[in-house]
Formats: structure tokens, C-alpha cells, sequence
């Protein structure tokens, strides 16, 4: 049989194609080339650094049909790897991708086991071929995703793992970093999200390579899905209803404007589809699976102090500290000292400090130690001689450090700070309100009388905690409303104005010494506060005559104990001195402190009466969804405020993240700058995307010629004014004029 068009020798992606339809019938010329391939390896051994077309088109054949020729082909993989091996660094750059790529195929036709030749992939990444490096690094992500794409694969995971390991301590950067790119790469991927991967990284925190380095605090410090959204506009967070705005620009009149907002709703609304259709994110970062974060913190504030590096450098460290020792609650107590001389409003990147500090409190760093830090805050920047944003930025600052710390903060200076309600700037008053409410919900008892607010059934049961203390609970709080019969609890006016009576309820607002019974908001705190105290004077006055007749009976039973035991005891001598008349002053007090104790020891019971309830329901019961609901509605309840009609509000308590939020410290209030200059940016930022205003040339090619008509439109007005002066309506004088210089003009020519 004679085959045409037969050119296998020299034609071989033919030859190839015929070997895989049937690889038995052209095995002869397989074995031809196979024998070329040899000899011609050989010659290309003499000179490795010189490209070799023959071997480059030979080595892609082999390896595209090795899986026909197994047998034949078995040192074939090894002898790709010895040449790299020996020659990777002198080779030629397209020799050495073409190497490289053969080993992938052979690798995807179970040729080349995994270890072997990813192992290889990592000793290859020293080479200063950047395209090469990129190949590579591509490579070995997909094929260790492949490879445990349906299960783990422990074993090989191992021996890659440790490749890592000991290539994160070479001596090449650009090996190294490629490295901590790809494992970081892999645990984003949820491949290596284990804790091997995670403590291999925390070693790469100290190389001497500061590129790794980096690398590695970049990974610890991670990102936050918060932080991504910053730019989008608050509008976004609402879908528009589509189909009304569709039906509206249907019926309506036809538009820009309505064609506009048309177009801005399908925008909207494919943005909200999109974010609902995304995997929620977890703020879960891999801080979590440290083995021991007190040593890897100690270690990172010894390397700042002793490194010379760049200040960015030094700030990813710190920030990097104080996220282990707020998610850990760590005890690193040189590190407030350390950071508070840097406090200091001018203070480059400041507002990341101040996100630093406040990270690294919690409730177990003593008091004496962060009482520093918020004095030295408050001193350098909520002072009068500092703009209204730095104040404002200093009391975001305090407020988020006393969130996880609140023993910081002592009586006095939070009576100081909460003066600032009233400033004159909003985004000062806004963050000092903000710093009130905090207290308000953990520990009210600081604040002063008329800052305390309206007291609330969350409020009377709330209990300061002492340093070191913990609110461990054996109930679920809450579970004393499933005693009582299931009841609408949305309908929260109602039941705010409920009586004691009904036992729900507890009225602690009766007497007039709790004097500020206003919010925050309200602006008449002081007027109400002297009201209170006026009130409380008038009731004492008019109870002067019955505090008196008390006191005559005292003094008389007094006398009579006094005889009896000058009677019982006559050895002794002693005169019992008559006791002095007390003043109004002292009468005023004690009653004062009479209804302090009456107050603490309605609490308590009332207290203890709901635990009580509590703990019996817990432990005889087992809770469903639907109590859970009753409870949830119960505790929002009680968080409602006991004012006037139409003021009532829930104080929802925000759940605190292990992060704190760098906004959270930057949220300033204020209005928009309104002069000249703002205003012309913001108008010439809205005309980016719209049509141009004026005159639309319609004509297909913009770079023809004009008519003079068009031209006249941009000239000078001097260039045209004898021509316009032509063409205007005459007066009638210079009618007359002409007709007179016509006519003269006529008479001369007789």
C-alpha cells in the first residue's frame, strides 16, 4: 500500500497524530525519531547554552505520545530532569520552558509522580527567568489543587510542605518569596488552610529577606471584607424596586432624567443580585491557628526595636502584634509604653496607631497600664487648641479602647470628656455622645447623674465587674418571660407604660434623685438636672416635721437605755452624752443614703428574683426556636427606654469584632465644605459621565470644514462687528443721510 502525501520524517505533529490513532502500526517511525532524539541530545550536551530547534520539536513530540510507548519511554522523564537539574541556570530560556513543559504533560499522563516533579518546580524558581517563574508557580497551585480535589492527600502534602519549609530559608529571595507566594496562595484557596502551613509562614515573619518578610505580615494581617466596600456609596446597600421604576418610565413621559434613573436601578439591582449570590465571608484570619502566639508576639516586638527597617515596615509589625494580642488576649505590657510617645496628632500614619492600641486592649491588661495611654490620648488630642477632627478622632479612639477595656477609664476624667456634648463642632458632639452611650451600657455608675440617662430594666440589672472578674452565666438570661403566657412582645409602647403591678415591669424611675431622666440628644440635661434638685429640697422642708418627731422619740428611748445601764453597770461610770441636734444638711444625706440601700436591695431581689426564674426554666426545659424568639424579644424589650411616648428607642448593643475597625476611629460627623472651590470640583466630578451641553454637531466626520456661519461663532468680536453693523436695521437718520449723499452723489454725475 503506497501512502500519499507521506512526509512522517520531517512532518511529525503528523507522525503524532497517526501514533495516536494507532501507535502499534507507525511504532518503526516512533523508534526513528526516538533514535534522532538520542543522538541529537547527545550533540546538544556538548553545548547546553545554545538553542537546539531539532531537540525542542523532538522533546514536545516524545512527550505527547509517551502514554502509547510506555515501555520504551521509561528513562525518557528522568533524563528532562537530570538535564535541569545539572544545566537549569545556563540553559537557554526557551530550551529550558519547552523542558518544563514536557514535564507537565508527562505529569498530567501519570508519568512523573507529583513529588518528584514539584520538588524539582521549587530548586527551578532561583532562576532569573521571570516568565519562567510565573509558569511554574501557576503550575504548582493547579496540580496540588488537583491533587486534593476530591480528598486530602496527606502524603504528599507532607513532602511538599517541607519543600516550603526549607525553600522559605534559602538564600535566593526571589525563591523564597516565590514560595510564601504560593503557600499563601494555596491556604486562600482552602488547599493548605491547616495549621502546618500557617506556623511555616510564622517563621517566614523573621527571615532576613525583608520581601518575605513583608510577604508574610501582609498574610497575617490579611483583609478585611469591610475594607473593600469603603468606596462603594451607602445607596448601594438598597436595592430599588426594578419592576416599579420599569412600569413608572413605561406609563410616564419619555425622559433623560427618567432614562437615567432607569438605567442607575438596573445597575443597583444587578450589584444586590450579585452580592447575594456571592459565599458569606468570615472574618476568620489565620491568627487563629498560631501554636504559640505569646512567643510569636514576644519575638515580632523584639525584632521591631532592633530593626532599622522602613517605617511601613515597622507599622505592619505593630499592627500585626496587636491583633495577636487582642484576639489571644495576650500579656505584652512594654508594648503601651512603647507606642504612647508616638500618640501625637501630627504623628504620620496616626489614626493606624491609634487602631493598633486600641487592638491590643481587652479586659485582662491591668488598669494601671492602659490608664496611661488614655490620659496621654486625652492630653494630646482632646484639647481645645486642636482642630475639631482631631478631638473628634481622639474620642473615637478612647471610646473603642474602653469598649475592650473599660477600666481605664476612671470617673473623673469621663465626667471631663462627656462636657464636650455640647461642643460646638458636630463631629465632636457626635463622638462624645457616642462615648456616653458606651457607658451607659456597661458601666453607667461612672457617669454623672444627668449623662446616665432614663434607666431601664438592662440598665438596673447591670453589674460593674471587677478586674479579672467574669459575668459567667448558668441560665439563659431572658428565660423568665416563658413562665408567663405567649403574648405579642412587639407592641412595645404598651407595655412601656405598664404599672408594677403586673410584675413584667419594674418602675425604677419613682423618685426624683435619679434627676436626669432626659437622653443624651436632649439639650435641656442641665435644666432638668436643677428642676430634679429643686424638687427634692421642697420635699425635704416639707418632711422637716416629721423628721423632728422622729428624732424626740430616738432621744427619749435613748434616756432610757442610758438609766439602764448606769443600773446594770455602776463600776463602769460612764455618761452617755445626750446627741447632738443633726442639721438639715445631715437629715438630707441620710435620707439620701436611706434610699440608696432601699434601692440596692430592691435590685438585688429583683435580680435574683429573675435568675431565679431563669435558671428554673433553663434546666427544666429544653429551649425551642420559637422561645429563643420570646426571649430575644423580652431582652429587647427591657433595653427600652422608660420616657415620654414617642422617644422610646432600643439600645441595640453593636457585637463586638475580635478587630477593631480603622473607620470606627476615623468617623467624623460634619457637613460638606460648601466654598467656591469644593463646589466646582463636585460639579465638574458629575459631569464626567454626561452628554455634552450645547450645540450637537450631527455631521459624520467632525475633522470637515465649516461654513462660515460656524466659524463666525468663535471669532472675536472686533473681527465682526463692521459685518453685523452692515446688516442691522438703519435708523431713519442714517436713512436720510443716505438718501441725501444718493442724491448729491446722482446730481454731480449731470
Amino acid at each position: 500500500m503506497v501512502r500519499h502525501n507521506n512526509q512522517l520524517p520531517n512532518n511529525l505533529p503528523q507522525l503524532q497524530n497517526l501514533i495516536k490513532r494507532d501507535s502499534e502500526s507507525y511504532k518503526e517511525e516512533f523508534l526513528q525519531q526516538y533514535n534522532h532524539y538520542k543522538s541529537t541530545l547527545e550533540v546538544f550536551r556538548l553545548t547546553p547554552s545554545e538553542f537546539n530547534k531539532s531537540l525542542d520539536e523532538l522533546v514536545m513530540f516524545l512527550a505527547q505520545v509517551a502514554h502509547c510507548y510506555t515501555t520504551d519511554l521509561v528513562s525518557y522523564p528522568q533524563e528532562l530532569v537530570d538535564i535541569l537539574k545539572t544545566h537549569a541556570t545556563i540553559l537557554d530560556h526557551e530550551m529550558r520552558m519547552t523542558f518544563c513543559k514536557a514535564l507537565i504533560l508527562l505529569r498530567n499522563k501519570n508519568l512523573l509522580t507529583p513529588t518528584a516533579l514539584l520538588s524539582l518546580f521549587f530548586e527551578l524558581l532561583r532562576c532569573e527567568d521571570k516568565n519562567l517563574r510565573e509558569f511554574l508557580q501557576n503550575h504548582i497551585i493547579t496540580d496540588i489543587k488537583n491533587l486534593n480535589i476530591k480528598h486530602k492527600n496527606s502524603k504528599v502534602n507532607t513532602v511538599l510542605q517541607n519543600f516550603m519549609f526549607n525553600a522559605l530559608k534559602d538564600s535566593n529571595a526571589r525563591a523564597a518569596k516565590m514560595s510564601a507566594d504560593i503557600m499563601i496562595e494555596l491556604y486562600k484557596k482552602n488547599i493548605w488552610n491547616d495549621v502546618k502551613t500557617v506556623n511555616v509562614l510564622v517563621t517566614g515573619c523573621f527571615s532576613k529577606i525583608t520581601k518575605v518578610m513583608v510577604t508574610c505580615l501582609k498574610f497575617f494581617l490579611g483583609t478585611d471584607p469591610d475594607e473593600k466596600n469603603d468606596d462603594s456609596s451607602d445607596s448601594d446597600d438598597d436595592a430599588p424596586d426594578l419592576k416599579g421604576v420599569m412600569m413608572a418610565n413605561k406609563v410616564n413621559k419619555k425622559t433623560k432624567k427618567r432614562e437615567k434613573q432607569l438605567k442607575k436601578a438596573k445597575q443597583l439591582f444587578a450589584k444586590a443580585k450579585n452580592k447575594k449570590s456571592k459565599a458569606p465571608q468570615f472574618n476568620f484570619s489565620a491568627l487563629h491557628l498560631i501554636h504559640d502566639p505569646q512567643d510569636f508576639a514576644e519575638k515580632l516586638f523584639v525584632l521591631i526595636k532592633k530593626n532599622n527597617d522602613r517605617f511601613e515596615i515597622k507599622l505592619m509589625i505593630v499592627d500585626v502584634i496587636s491583633r495577636l494580642i487582642g484576639l489571644h488576649k495576650l500579656f505584652l505590657l512594654n508594648f503601651y509604653p512603647y507606642l504612647q510617645p508616638f500618640l501625637q496628632p501630627h504623628q504620620r500614619e496616626v489614626t493606624k496607631l491609634l487602631q493598633c492600641i486600641a487592638q491590643a486592649s481587652h479586659e485582662l491588661v491591668p488598669p494601671d497600664v492602659m490608664e496611661p495611654v488614655v490620659k496621654a490620648l486625652v492630653n494630646n488630642f482632646i484639647t481645645e487648641r486642636n482642630s475639631g477632627d482631631v478631638i473628634a478622632i481622639g474620642l473615637n479612639a478612647v471610646r473603642e479602647i474602653c469598649s475592650r477595656c473599660p477600666l481605664a477609664m476612671n470617673e473623673d476624667l469621663l465626667q471631663d470628656l462627656a462636657m464636650y456634648k455640647n461642643y460646638r463642632e458636630r463631629s465632636v458632639m457626635m463622638a462624645t455622645r457616642s462615648l456616653i452611650s458606651l457607658f451607659r451600657s456597661t458601666m453607667p455608675e461612672l457617669l454623672h447623674k444627668k449623662d446616665r440617662g432614663r434607666p431601664t430594666e438592662a440598665s438596673v440589672a447591670l453589674e460593674a465587674l471587677q478586674y479579672g472578674q467574669v459575668d459567667a452565666k448558668d441560665f439563659v438570661p431572658g428565660a423568665e418571660v416563658l413562665l408567663k403566657p405567649a403574648e405579642d412582645l412587639s407592641d412595645v409602647d404598651s407595655d412601656a407604660t405598664e404599672d408594677d403591678s403586673d410584675g413584667e415591669w419594674v418602675d425604677v424611675n419613682h423618685s426624683s434623685d435619679e434627676g436626669g431622666g432626659q437622653d443624651v440628644d436632649d439639650g435641656d440635661d442641665d435644666d432638668d438636672d436643677d428642676e430634679g434638685e429643686e424638687d427634692d429640697s421642697d420635699e425635704d422642708e416639707d418632711e422637716d416635721g416629721s423628721d423632728e418627731e422622729e428624732e424626740e422619740n430616738d432621744e427619749k428611748s435613748l434616756e432610757d437605755d442610758k438609766k439602764n445601764d448606769e443600773e446594770k453597770s455602776i463600776k463602769k461610770k460612764k455618761k452617755i452624752e445626750k446627741p447632738k441636734k443633726r442639721t438639715k444638711l445631715d437629715r438630707k444625706k441620710d435620707k439620701m443614703e436611706r434610699l440608696a440601700r432601699m434601692k440596692k436591695v430592691k435590685k438585688q431581689e429583683f435580680t435574683a428574683e429573675k435568675k431565679e426564674k431563669a435558671a428554673q426554666i433553663s434546666t427544666e426545659r429544653i429551649l425551642t426556636d420559637e422561645d429563643f424568639k420570646r426571649i430575644d424579644a423580652a431582652l429587647v424589650k427591657q433595653q427600652i427606654t422608660n420616657a415620654k411616648r414617642g422617644v422610646k428607642r432600643p439600645l441595640v448593643e453593636e457585637s463586638k469584632s475580635e478587630l477593631v475597625k480603622l473607620g470606627d476611629i476615623e468617623n467624623i460627623y460634619k457637613k460638606r465644605k460648601h466654598d467656591k472651590q469644593t463646589r466646582i470640583e463636585s460639579i465638574k466630578d458629575g459631569r464626567t459621565d454626561r452628554e455634552k451641553f450645547g450645540y450637537k454637531d450631527g455631521r459624520q466626520n467632525p475633522m470637515c470644514s465649516k461654513t462660515n456661519r460656524e466659524k463666525k461663532k468663535k471669532k472675536a468680536f472686533q473681527m465682526i462687528k463692521h459685518k453685523i453693523k452692515s446688516k442691522s436695521k438703519r435708523s431713519f437718520k442714517d436713512k436720510q443721510v443716505a438718501l441725501r449723499n444718493h442724491l448729491l452723489h446722482q446730481k454731480k454725475m449731470k
